[in-house]
């Protein structure tokens, strides 16, 4: 059996995930990034060989990727997040045509063929206002851990309007907010909707086509989810693996390098 790994190295998160040849996962694992970039990687990786209870020599080829793809030293090659989430997305769910990631610093829309190749993309250009640093931002204004943004902003019924576009005024906006009696629910509504319609404007731009799947960190949001459901009218495809789909994708980009080692080289020239 042949193992290939991805590792993608986010600004906040490093992902790791081993799948076998048949494409199946065989072990995964999430870390905080942190100051050590390297450090990182190779942890992801370890923690990940150990849920699939292999060694590391049974991984035979590791490709990187995410902002610290070249920080994953150990690695065979590198290939950008954006095509790993292309590739990923497709994977998980066939019928994928757009694909949007969201993770801890950027967003990125992209448009993919039927066979998962890259039609067209692109990513926030304004600060990190359409991303999860927004949201972190939101949740040390109002003192809450990140995990409780998404079940609270369900909550709300009156979303204030939040008109910064820099993360740097994202807190001051918040705990004005607050300080003019709005409900927590009410605000986080707001963040929610604004992260939402910045990214579906990053949509837009790529050209939305049906199916469209949420990868990153953020689809773990179930707010955020919600409100680009809203916004686009369409049936968003969320997996348990979806903060995973960049590690997936390079994964399976790492699988396609042994297969295709292993075909049988054609003989060049004539007798």
């Amino acid at each position: 059996m042949a193992y290939a790994a991805g590792v993608d190295v986010g600004s906040t998160q490093t992902k790791a995930v081993i799948v076998d040849e048949s494409r199946r996962i065989a072990g995964r694992s999430l870390i905080d990034t942190g100051a050590n970039v390297v450090r990182a990687a190779e942890r992801a990786f370890q923690e990940a060989l150990l849920n699939a209870g292999l060694r590391e020599e049974e991984v035979e080829f590791v490709v990187g990727t995410g902002y610290g793809r070249y920080k994953v030293t150990f690695g065979n090659t590198q290939v950008t997040e954006i095509s790993c989430h292309a590739r990923g997305a497709v994977h998980m769910f066939p019928k994928t045509r757009t694909v949007l990631d969201m993770g801890g610093q950027d967003t990125k829309a992209i448009r993919v063929s039927p066979s998962g190749e890259i039609l067209d993309f692109c990513m926030n250009d304004k600060c990190a206002a359409g991303t999860g640093r927004f949201l972190g931002a939101a949740a040390n204004a109002l003192e809450l851990p990140l995990e409780e943004l998404g079940p609270l902003a369900l909550r709300g019924e009156r979303p204030v309007k939040i008109s910064t576009t820099c993360t740097v005024f994202a807190e001051s906006e918040v705990l004005s907010w607050l300080g003019k009696g709005k409900k927590i629910e009410d605000i986080l509504l707001g963040v929610h909707q604004s992260i939402a319609a910045r990214s579906v404007g990053l949509l837009r731009r790529v050209g939305i086509e049906e199916e469209v799947t949420f990868t990153g960190g953020v689809a773990r949001n179930v707010a955020m989810v919600e409100a680009l459901k809203q916004r686009l009218g369409v049936k968003i495809n969320v997996s348990q693996e979806s903060h995973f789909m960049g590690a997936l994708g390079a994964a399976l980009f790492a699988l396609d390098h042994i297969l295709a080692s292993r075909r049988p080289q054609v003989a060049r020239g004539g007798a």
